[in-house]
């Protein structure tokens, strides 16, 4: 990619100045724009000349990918070593370790090129888009697709796609703390700022990771991608973004599959020069041992992995923006949401306008009606609400307005109408009864005494209690006043209350009864008052005492609320601030959370949560925010995703489990076997054929059924216990080896070619039906695997069985053919090594505290035969 050039975009040419202290028609004129935006073929222009928006580098291409799978140190040790063996004119060897690394880094490289498509068509069905003027008409492109000189079309809710120069503000507010750090959103406007101003002085500029929180803007794109201040930033630190659970669990995998590797290899390696076997020999020995030992296809099989399970909830409505976000939403404890849309209906209805003496008032619908009609703010489901049914009066003409912000909880619209210029507030009831001095009652205003604010409180938690979420309704007259600001919005009247209704959905207790079956506590997280959510509580079966509010939160330190939030399951009135500080005290507490929001105030709480979920309908800042996105806001949803999560996850470790145990069995026993042979006991060409063809079954993992306990709670990287299994059942695997050898050399009299021939296939069909014993947790007659994985298995196994009686191959790989009577005896072992394996596995649970699954009663029963039919295997 071509990186954009900054030079004159982003700051001016040094004698024109910085493009926040030059007046905004000199800017669009720099940038050879106009006030209707660029043409569709400049802007595609541009984006040939420029590249795409976008901070990183473009995914790999398919030939850079293919050479990553060459670059393993291991990998490159055994080219090199290949290449040795041609010099020493071992030429047969040679082809054949290279043979074996072309095709396993061709099957790697098909599986990740397959896995990184799948993802690609995924996230484009989430990609968030920006509104850009082209030839003179507003549109929607794609982030990626903004060029220096788009006229952007901003309003509440959008992220800002690049760093712009504002040409035209309406109240226009946005949030810098990507880049400055400020926790409040800062006012901008088009007026040009000095050219010495911070970043957070700049009010002209809009920049690259903010967004707007409140009012409309029109501004010019002036850099994009890495020519922005955070692409600067992010080229000057290269710093990679921290790393997730999974990543950190892969890493801890990596260091211990090492460690291993390294004392196990140099021992086989000086084991074998003291024999005084060729150099050349031993190495090429070793290093076969150390790739038999790695699993090689551990990222293919991650990524083949994680993109099926991503396919497979997709499937079921649930988009996956960030792969390795799937342990994490699989591990999830703790699911915090709003309540509206969620856990109700988020079809919100206006039941009633009330007058302050709490019956029905058409004055009192009227002026809503108003507020909500002239607003030019953004769209919202209350005011949609307010209007359903009901225009407002058309004699009211707009003047100015102070719009919605979440610290004063009010929005303010300037009108003129038939009784003068007018300022109708509405707004949260606490906020607007604040700024109030009168009340309507009766044929006028009157003061607003104690007893009639005493009355109103009443009224409204009355209302509250019912269930009704509630605002108020208050006015001033304003003769003259031209330009409405926050200090008008006081000595107001109040007139009244608007009670609306939004209903819990059908079916939120059967969802939370689900999440609590999957390990996953609730907890509901609104703005609204404590009356409301208590009410919604009960009736979706929540725990609503204890409750904590935004105020009770302020008083509470850090770690007081880390104590006091895992005891509370409903959380009233707070603001976005309040939010970021429960997720740190859930999270604090030990808890993997997840965040569910679609709104503009959530975007800090989704970045802060251990997995952040939206909706496909939500802002554009929200929807980046997080790394899960369902395409509808259903509970019902989520629960399938969770446990859809957990299924991907589970067959990742299958396979390190699996793998790792019984190449760390095999090392052991050529450890033994190197130290009192005369012969090497396995070619070096025989070990990477085994390991690559003990690899297949691997390939299918990512599709094995799970067994519907495994789906049930959630699980982690834990390398201790990783380590425990490969010990315990690398050992088991290393005795059954020693087995073979003895009944090779004793019972058989087998000589080195028929040694290894025998030890070749024996190895192979042990591995292969050891993988179905240790593939699940259950008696492995218990647990169903997967069509293919098992297909694949039989198919390897009798390949295996098969190869040494192919003329030519069997030759070029060193095998001979076996009598039927060494055949029969392998298969043999191979049962007794299933039958050892399945009494070891429920050992080696019930040590570690792990117990293999029993069976619950009918209900649980019911469940998890339920989910077996919906997802393959069987239940018993």
């Amino acid at each position: 990619m071509r990186a954009p050039r900054p030079a004159e975009p982003a700051t001016g040419a040094p004698e024109a100045g910085p493009f926040w202290a030059a007046p905004a028609g000199e800017v669009l004129q720099r940038l050879g724009s106009s006030a209707a935006g660029l043409s569709r073929g400049e802007a595609a222009r541009r984006l040939r000349r420029d590249g795409p928006n976008r901070l990183a580098p473009p995914r790999r291409g398919g030939l850079a990918l293919l050479a990553r799978q060459f670059t393993d140190p291991v990998v490159v040790i055994l080219l090199l070593a290949s290449a040795l063996s041609t010099v020493l004119h071992d030429l047969a060897d040679a082809l054949i370790i290279f043979a074996i690394v072309a095709l396993s880094g061709l099957l790697s490289f098909w599986q990740e090129h397959r896995a990184g498509q799948a993802v690609q068509q995924l996230l484009a069905l989430v990609q968030a888009h920006a509104g850009v003027r082209r030839d003179g008409a507003v549109v929607q492109v794609p982030l990626e697709q903004v060029v220096p000189g788009d006229l952007l079309v901003l309003s509440a809710g959008d992220v800002v796609p690049c760093d712009a120069r504002v040409l035209a503000a309406d109240a226009l507010q946005v949030d810098d703390a990507a880049l400055t750090g400020e926790t409040f959103p800062r006012h901008k406007h088009a007026d040009p700022a000095p050219a010495e101003a911070p970043l957070a002085e700049r009010h002209s500029a809009l920049f690259l990771g903010s967004h707007v929180v409140s009012g409309r803007g029109e501004a010019v794109a002036v850099a994009t991608g890495p020519g922005t201040e955070l692409g600067r930033v992010a080229g000057r630190l290269r710093q990679q973004a921290p790393r997730s659970g999974f990543e950190q669990g892969i890493a801890r995998l990596g260091l211990l599959l090492a460690r291993v590797t390294a004392v196990l290899t140099a021992a086989i390696l000086v084991v074998n020069l003291l024999l005084g076997r060729r150099f050349v020999d031993s190495l090429l020995f070793s290093l076969a041992l150390a790739v038999g030992l790695t699993p090689q296809l551990l990222p293919a099989i991650v990524s083949v992995t994680l993109s099926t399970g991503a396919r497979r909830m997709a499937r079921r409505r649930v988009i996956v923006r960030r792969l390795d976000a799937i342990e994490d939403f699989g591990a999830m404890q703790v699911l915090c949401t709003d309540k509206t849309g969620t856990l109700t209906e988020g079809a919100v209805r206006l039941h009633a306008a009330l007058d302050a003496a709490g019956r029905d008032s058409p004055t009192v619908a009227a002026a809503a009606a108003v507020n909500a009609g002239l607003q030019q703010g953004f769209a919202n489901p209350i005011d949609a609400a307010i209007l359903d049914g009901r225009a407002p009066d058309p004699r009211y003409r707009p003047v100015d307005e102070v719009p919605f912000d979440f610290t004063r909880k009010r929005l303010s619209v300037l009108v003129d109408g038939p009784d003068g210029r007018q300022l109708l507030t509405k707004g949260a009831f606490a906020s607007v009864l604040g700024a109030c001095d009168r009340v309507l009652h009766g044929d006028g205003p009157v003061p607003l005494e104690e007893r009639l604010r005493g009355e109103l409180e009443v009224r409204y938690r009355r209302l509250s209690d019912d269930g009704y979420r509630v605002l108020a309704l208050a006015r001033r007259d304003l003769p003259g006043v031209q330009d409405a600001t926050v200090d008008h919005e006081r000595q107001l009247t109040f007139l009244g209350f608007l009670a609306f209704l939004d209903p819990p959905k059908a079916g939120v207790r059967d969802a939370l009864g689900e999440l609590a079956d999957a390990g996953v506590g609730l907890r509901m997280i609104t703005g609204d008052n404590r009356l409301a959510a208590a009410h919604v509580a009960a009736a979706v079966g929540l725990r609503a005492t204890p409750l904590l509010t935004g105020p009770e939160i302020d008083r509470l330190d850090d770690h007081a609320l880390a104590g006091a939030a895992a005891g509370v399951e409903v959380f009233a009135e707070v603001d976005p601030a309040h939010k970021e500080r429960i997720i740190q005290a859930l999270r604090h507490g030990g808890a993997t959370v997840g965040y569910l929001g679609d709104g503009i105030n959530d975007a800090g709480a989704l970045h802060l949560a251990d997995v952040g979920i939206s909706v496909d309908s939500a802002v554009d800042v929200a929807r980046s925010a997080a790394a899960i996105v369902l395409l509808d806001k259903d509970l019902g949803v989520l629960v399938e995703g969770v446990r859809l999560g957990r299924q991907t996850f589970a067959n990742t470790l299958k396979y390190v489990f699996t793998t790792v145990s019984a190449n760390f069995g095999n090392m052991c026993s050529m450890a033994a076997a190197a130290a009192f042979l005369p012969f090497l006991p396995l070619l070096p060409r025989q070990i990477l054929v085994l390991n690559f063809l003990s690899d297949i079954p691997s390939t299918t993992i990512a599709v094995d059924a799970v067994d519907p306990e495994q789906r049930q709670r959630p699980q982690r990287w834990d390398v201790r216990f990783i380590r425990d299994f490969m010990i315990a059942f690398g050992l088991l695997s290393s005795a059954f080896d020693l087995l073979t050898f003895a009944l090779l050399l004793r019972g058989f009299h087998a000589g080195p070619a028929r040694f290894r021939t025998g030890w070749f296939v024996g190895s192979n069909i042990t591995e292969l039906a050891v993988l179905l014993v240790l593939r699940t947790r259950r008696p492995a007659l218990r647990s169903r695997p997967g069509t293919a994985l098992l297909a694949t298995s039989l198919a390897v196994t009798a390949f295996t069985i098969a190869l040494p009686y192919v003329p030519g191959v069997a030759g070029v790989l060193g095998l001979v053919p076996l009598p039927a009577a060494i055949v029969a005896a392998l298969v043999a072992i191979t049962l007794a090594y299933v039958a050892a394996a399945e009494l070891v596995k429920r050992s080696f649970y019930q040590a570690v505290g792990r117990p293999p699954p029993r069976r619950g009663g009918p209900h649980q029963q019911r469940r998890l035969a339920h989910a077996v039919r919906e997802h393959g295997g069987d239940p018993h």
